[in-house]
């Protein structure tokens, strides 16, 4: 090990002229000692006189100024500089590296193997014990809900040895129907190692092929007369089919993880996806601590680093970034898992899709994090400024119009205070009496029953009342609220600008004839987009109930090219109706006689009005 601390001015040509070319590992250290950055290169002298031989971006030129000395450690490979550059990452936490904070362990699904009647529990920590474990899943909350799902399809038991052993008759989860009862003999061991390889099935991935022994054990109960169990596979069959829908990417079978990386204003997320034996075990959001200027690559390698060396890694990476060593961390991550372990960004078909969603969760999330309180006042602030306000609005609210053809119109109101949505003051109503289609009179009827109830209660009023529509809305509207003797409240229509592409709003003020067109940037126009998008989503959400509610024929009956034997397969595979709406177009394909355009047809009769 070389090492040199200098106090004065750091004289980097001398440090220079007597560094190796070896590989190994930097550490920058500041006037008073305290370490600034850790660095890994395959060539020490080559990458530590890149900082002071060529130009560099702020961030760098702000912390190669205050280098006053510099340690460097050997090592033997440019593998072994990446992971002693990771430990002293997370032992040291230098101020300009990017600092991953997670060193929890992940929870695990058990299934003990050496008793009569196995254990189905959680585990944390080492894996010590024999029997097999399912996972790792992202956090606690996750593997519950998944040992919940279980215990409700296939009732094996959860307690442990000594309290099993010591049982004269069944407890409460026999009641609640969460366990078979053998302890006390209520069912053979033949059936409960059934349910045993059934829910090891599921936990492979291979749901599937559970789905098709279920419903042939359906079909022979039904046969026998034995409605009571044919009912209970049948139910079985509808809570596989949501996990199913919720949890599988569709034609993957394998381990793998999904990661997206998202940066801005500062801030760096990264969102990050658990597939095991094809099924998805659910996700976990990270913020990393970063200096100014980090890049969506250098933010993915440090984490990749971080997160994987010294834990599990899967076979498979998927990023949305391919980071600049990714050889060097494959190099090193097949060499602690003992085999084969690839890295990419390239993915097409169904890994695409799932890549993308990762990425659109990282937006999201990063989104969430950019709009805390202080974000959402400078939108109000923006909010005033544009409307030309006397003071900033605390409460708003929007409506909106939903309906097919005029049939089983639904009104909308939403809420925003200076918190966001105020979700509890929202309300939806039934528009009767008024001729099909008249967006008009529907806004005059939702209008004058919110405000004049308002008024009875002595509710509070908004300061801005959003109306999604041009002038001939406001007109409406401004009719109710002057029919009301309401007054005060700033009403303002937004209306779609050319070809309805979002960022294109015109905004009528009332008593205003020209229309305020506010840039697409502009934080109040992201303002009033979310909160007329909130309402077109709870007015639609409305709709669709209400005209389900009407339908008296079944909307499989309304399905060109589903007859009654493919509506009696469907209504098998999925268990009922009511999950059949819930399945995606994949999920129905793979119904036999199904193709992908009547699966499409399928889906779109459920849900062709969102």
């Amino acid at each position: 090990m070389a090492s040199e601390i200098q106090t004065a001015q750091f004289d980097s040509k001398a440090f220079l002229e007597t560094l190796t070319s070896r590989p190994g590992v930097y550490r920058m250290l500041d006037g008073e000692g305290k370490l600034l950055y850790v660095g890994k290169a395959k060539d020490l002298k080559r990458r530590v006189s890149s900082y002071f031989t060529r130009s560099l971006n702020m961030r760098v030129q702000s912390m190669v100024s205050q280098i006053k000395g510099i340690e460097v450690t050997v090592t033997h490979t440019e593998a072994e500089a990446l992971i002693l550059e990771n430990t002293l990452i997370k032992s040291l936490k230098p101020r300009y590296n990017i600092l991953l904070r997670d060193d929890k362990s992940y929870p695990y699904i058990y299934l003990s193997s050496d008793q009569q009647f196995p254990r189905l529990t959680w585990h944390r920590g080492a894996k010590s014990g024999g029997g097999r474990y399912f996972g790792p899943y992202p956090n606690i909350g996750s593997m519950r809900e998944n040992l919940r799902l279980l215990q409700k399809l296939f009732p094996v038991r959860q307690c442990e040895d000594g309290f099993f052993r010591n049982r004269s008759r069944p407890c409460l989860q026999y009641q609640i129907k969460r366990c078979s009862a053998p302890c006390v003999g209520l069912i053979t061991e033949e059936d409960y190692q059934q349910d045993v390889q059934d829910a090891v099935l599921f936990l492979e991935g291979k749901a599937a092929q559970v789905i098709d022994n279920l419903i042939e054990r359906m079909d022979q109960a039904s046969a026998q007369l034995a409605f009571e169990q044919a009912a209970r596979y049948r139910d079985q069959i509808a809570v596989l089919r949501r996990i199913q829908e919720k949890q599988y990417v569709s034609g993957e079978r394998g381990d793998l993880d999904i990661l997206a990386a998202a940066v801005k204003g500062g801030v760096a997320c990264v969102q990050l996806f658990f597939i095991r034996a094809g099924r998805n075990l659910g996700n976990k959001v990270f913020f990393p601590k970063t200096p100014d200027g980090a890049e969506e690559k250098s933010v993915l390698s440090a984490f990749m680093a971080q997160y994987y060396i010294g834990k599990e890694v899967p076979p498979g990476v998927i990023a949305s970034a391919m980071p600049d060593d990714a050889e060097l961390l494959m190099e090193v991550l097949a060499e602690q898992a003992g085999r084969r372990v690839y890295i990419t960004d390239r993915v097409r078909s169904d890994r695409m899709r799932w890549l993308q969603m990762a990425q659109q969760n990282a937006n999201l999330a990063l989104d969430a994090r950019l709009a805390s309180k202080a974000g959402l006042r400078a939108r109000l602030d923006a909010l005033q400024q544009a409307l030309d306000l006397d003071e900033i609005p605390v409460r708003m609210e929007c409506f909106d119009i939903s309906h097919t053809g005029g049939e089983q119109t639904v009104a909308s109101c939403v809420v925003f205070d200076d918190q966001g949505a105020v979700k509890s003051d929202y309300r939806r109503f039934n528009i009767e009496g008024i001729t099909p289609g008249d967006d008009y009179a529907a806004m005059d009827q939702v209008l004058s029953r919110r405000y004049n109830r308002i008024q009875v209660e002595e509710g509070r009023l908004p300061d801005i009342l959003f109306i999604d529509g041009g002038k001939g809305q406001l007109s409406a509207a401004a009719s109710a609220l002057e029919e009301l003797g309401v007054s005060g409240v700033t009403l303002v229509g937004v209306a779609k600008g050319a070809d309805r592409k979002p960022g294109l709003e015109q905004l009528f003020l009332f008593g205003q004839q020209a229309p305020i067109i506010l840039p697409s940037n502009s934080p109040a126009l992201h303002l009033i987009q979310q909160i007329r998008d909130e309402a077109h989503r709870f007015a639609i959400t409305g709709h669709r109930q209400r005209r389900r509610r009407s339908r008296k024929t079944s909307v499989l009956e309304e399905i060109a090219g589903i007859g009654p034997k493919r509506r009696q397969r469907l209504l098998r595979q999925f268990g009922g109706l009511q999950e059949l709406a819930r399945a995606g177009v994949d999920d129905l394909s793979r119904v036999e006689g199904i193709s992908r355009r009547l699966a499409q047809q399928i889906y779109e009769a459920f849900h062709g009005d969102e």
